[in-house]
């Protein structure tokens, strides 16, 4: 610990000699499985301090502790090893950077830029991993805290690592070039990503390069000449110190190192031609998008630097596969949930999954689908009981294990109750039927060669082909972003109405519930009610009690909204005829939008309805906003906030107790601060929205609707599409039928050339009225479409905003209104 404090910069400020040498370390105290030989790292943000953890993890047993808090009772902690340093992130990283120095030999590619990082680190793998022992960032692992946390899994049996890095603000990269140290860099691409951080486009370019100041290689497209500039003088400014920094281009020049010559697509391969070194050579690949094409050339630049022959680079290319970026969450059979996890399978990464299995607590019963982890540099018998060790410390009622080495090792996993190892997919498949999956929640994890496709499509509940994709990660980012606005204290009550804004229920509030919120809303009874069957424990306040649902309301322990006098009394008298007293409610104010609650005229009559009345407690009075996102009705808010004010004195004065109030709602938090009294109401900004533009430049999209085509026909000019003829073609075009209409939520009003979809990366206009299950797009323009192809209806390339201005409405209305027909799958990345 004295040679950590040192490499920290820290101060060794508690001592115990006794203990082992910690080897693992955490960031998350709820992520904590060895607790004797784990150091944690207590990180402190605006809205997170990991410092206040401490006491508790000290309970269970975790002795060594890296911290900022000056002020910690070593008292309180006599047995610990205690390190103080000025921050723990920048701690991680001297860390880190620490141990990446004991690996001076290892080759290590650093990649960086605005787009197709994780892809390419990726694609690396796959085509270098016969090769290679690798280590590589774990999913999109590429920040201040993700980038040493990476470093940080370099053992003596690898001979090449391949990390990725991203920054947001100058001198960030400084920092990850001191822990990655590359020998070969690697620049993606510069786009728009994180554009407002800088002062122009130069100064982002220079401030990515700073990952390649001490780089051998540096492969790069030189196509871009404004950006090649840059990179020369970057080039120049290394060499100028005696550094020798090499620069591997592509691009249309003969210039380059590689020079592309033809880039030939079909539907769904791409032949790419180059002269290399003067000789002809070429790679085929089963993409035909603009990005796989950039990125597979980036690669194969890789490729040929590590001096891969022509003959090797070209077999491994045509194999080349897509990379499921993401772990899903998707409804199966017989009441089950499935987690599809088929990204990649290593230790780090079935650690990240088992603890988001960990999380799900709709079901009891907790099973894992687990094949042979593959390119690990460890022994069998070394490997699995590391892997055992995962799930001793998590609640696995079942494992199934598929492989030949997993099948050997089964002796490691004999604490399990229930346990069944298959040697191969086909004997798990023939099995199948007798493995009663039910009513419980799956995790499939599997290296790619085992084909765990097959499983997944068994297990998941078949569906419409009409999907709705929600990303946890950027509801997680969302939340985040509103915390950095709010004074230090404040709680955040998260809608989570309408099954979460139409995209989902349990689903978002165990996400919600495990990042810390303080409070759920939900429209009605029954919304909680399914919320707390699936396992979640917040308090959850139900906005529209009635009185057919107290009983409900008090056998799960939601709290209502109490609005209206004949509410009060109803629900006074289901407490006191059930012999319950002090129940928690929350009393809702009227302060200008004449919807639901007590006006201020009627505040001295609740009051003495109040005073004295046992068997309710008032957690909370709130009101709502009714323009809180509009300028001009400012002094309108300004006056809420007065009248709200007041009946909270006047309940106060009344009940002789503080209660938490709360005004603000998502437009609330963004435009006025001096509104978040003790509590906000977090809804849609959740979700990605915000009428603030300077906000929304912050959040991240949420939900992308998409479908398929069902059929392509031509049409000839003159003829009509769809119901009511009023689409009338003016020349012969191509129509494509696609799997979505009024009944999934699709508005009927974008018809006619309104609305638009995308295909192919292309805007493309609705023909004729929308029906029930079914919109049609004319796709004349595209030459490359087939039938099966998604289509984009919104997301990230065509936002949710686009489609409700079309349909003049709101984007609440479009999210609410996605119909439950349409699938919805929820992914981490």
């Amino acid at each position: 610990m004295e040679e950590l404090a040192k490499v920290t910069k820290g101060k060794l400020i508690n001592k115990n000699i006794d203990l082992p040498v910690p080897l693992s370390l955490s960031l998350d105290s709820r992520k904590i499985i060895d607790t004797t030989g784990t150091i944690f790292f207590a990180i402190k943000s605006s809205h997170h301090d990991g410092n206040k953890f401490i006491e508790g993890l000290y309970a269970k047993g975790v002795r060594n502790f890296v911290t900022t808090d000056k002020n910690i009772s070593t008292k309180k902690l006599p047995l610990a090893n205690i390190i103080l340093v000025n921050n723990t992130v920048h701690a991680l990283q001297l860390f880190a950077a620490y141990h990446r120095a004991f690996f001076k030999k290892l080759t290590v590619i650093g990649i960086t830029g605005s787009n197709g990082k994780t892809i390419v680190k990726e694609w690396l793998n796959q085509l270098l991993e016969e090769n290679f022992s690798i280590v590589r960032s774990p999913k999109s692992y590429n920040s201040q805290i993700g980038v040493p946390l990476s470093v940080l899994n370099i053992n003596k049996s690898h001979n090449l690592a391949i990390f990725e890095a991203g920054i947001s603000q100058p001198g960030e990269m400084n920092r990850l070039e001191k822990i990655i140290k590359p020998s070969i860099g690697l620049l993606t691409n510069i786009g728009n990503a994180h554009d407002e951080g800088f002062e122009n486009r130069t100064e982002k370019i220079n401030e990515k390069l700073q990952l390649f100041v001490h780089a051998k290689q540096l492969v790069c497209c030189a196509d871009d000449e404004k950006i090649m500039k840059v990179i020369l003088a970057f080039q120049s400014k290394i060499n100028a110190k005696n550094k020798a920094l090499e620069l591997f281009t592509w691009g249309k020049s003969g210039h380059n190192k590689l020079q592309v010559l033809a880039i030939n697509k079909s539907k769904s391969h791409t032949k790419i031609k180059a002269i290399y070194k003067d000789e002809n050579v070429s790679i085929s690949i089963p993409f035909a998008d603009e990005a796989s094409i950039e990125n597979a050339i980036n690669c194969w630049c890789v490729l040929l630097l590590l001096n891969k022959s022509d003959e090797q680079i070209r077999k491994k290319f045509e194999f080349l596969y897509p990379i499921a970026m993401r772990l899903e969450l998707k409804q199966g059979i017989n009441h089950c949930t499935i987690i599809n996890d088929s990204y990649s399978n290593d230790l780090h990464s079935l650690e990240i999954a088992l603890n988001f299995l960990e999380q799900q607590k709709q079901h009891k019963k907790h099973t894992v689908i687990l094949s042979d982890i593959l390119q690990s540099g460890k022994h069998p018998h070394e490997l699995y009981k590391e892997v055992a060790k995962l799930f001793k410390h998590r609640k696995i009622d079942r494992l199934i294990g598929i492989g030949t080495d997993i099948f050997s090792m089964q002796m490691e996993f004999s604490f399990l109750k229930e346990k069944r190892f298959f040697k191969n997919v086909d004997e798990f498949l023939l099995s199948f039927n007798h493995l009663n999956f039910q009513d419980e929640t799956v995790l499939i994890k599997g290296a790619r060669s085992f084909s765990f496709e097959e499983i997944s499509h068994k297990l998941e509940q078949k569906a419409h082909q009409t999907v709705l994709s929600i990303n946890l990660n950027a509801i997680v980012h969302n939340l985040k972003q509103y915390k950095s606005l709010l004074r230090p204290g404040t709680k955040i009550m998260a809608m989570v109405k309408a099954f979460s804004y139409g995209s989902g229920g349990f689903e978002i509030a165990s996400v919600l519930e495990y990042n810390k919120v303080d409070y759920l809303a939900v429209a009605y009874a029954d919304e909680g009610v399914e919320l707390r069957k699936a396992g979640i424990t917040l308090p959850v306040m139900v906005m529209n009690a009635e009185p057919s649902t107290f009983e409900s309301i008090v056998n799960y322990n939601l709290e209502p909204e109490i609005f209206s006098f004949n509410i009060l009394n109803e629900f006074g008298n289901f407490l006191k005829s059930s012999g319950i007293n002090y129940y928690p409610v929350h009393i809702k104010i009227d302060t200008g939008m004449h919807r639901l609650g007590f006006t201020s005229e009627d505040i001295d009559a609740l009051n003495d309805m109040l005073k004295g009345n046992s068997l309710i407690k008032v957690v909370s009075v709130f009101t709502h906003l009714v323009a809180a996102e509009n300028v001009k009705e400012d002094e309108f808010t300004l006056q809420q906030s007065k009248i709200f004010k007041n009946c909270c004195e006047r309940i106060e004065d009344t009940l002789g107790y503080k209660f938490i109030k709360h005004i603000s709602n998502t437009a609330g938090i963004t435009r006025h601060p001096h509104l978040q009294m003790d509590m906000v109401r977090l809804g849609i900004g959740l979700y990605g929205i915000d009428g603030n533009k300077k906000m929304q430049q912050r959040l991240k999209n949420v939900t992308t609707l998409t479908t398929t085509v069902a059929q392509i026909k031509k049409v000839k000019a003159g003829d009509t599409v769809g119901y009511g003829r009023n689409a009338r073609l003016q020349k012969d075009s191509t129509i494509a039928t696609v799997r979505i209409g009024y009944a999934d939520g699709y508005p009927r009003s974008v018809g006619n050339g309104i609305g638009k979809m995308m295909l192919h990366g292309k805007m493309l206009p609705v023909v004729g009225n929308v029906c029930m299950d079914m919109t049609m797009l004319d796709i004349t323009e595209l030459e490359a479409a087939k039938e099966g192809d998604e289509v984009i209806v919104f997301g990230e390339s065509l936002p949710l905003n686009l489609l409700a201005a079309w349909s003049q409405t709101i984007p609440y209305e479009i999210m609410t209104g996605i119909s439950q027909r349409v699938k919805r799958v929820y992914f981490e990345e």
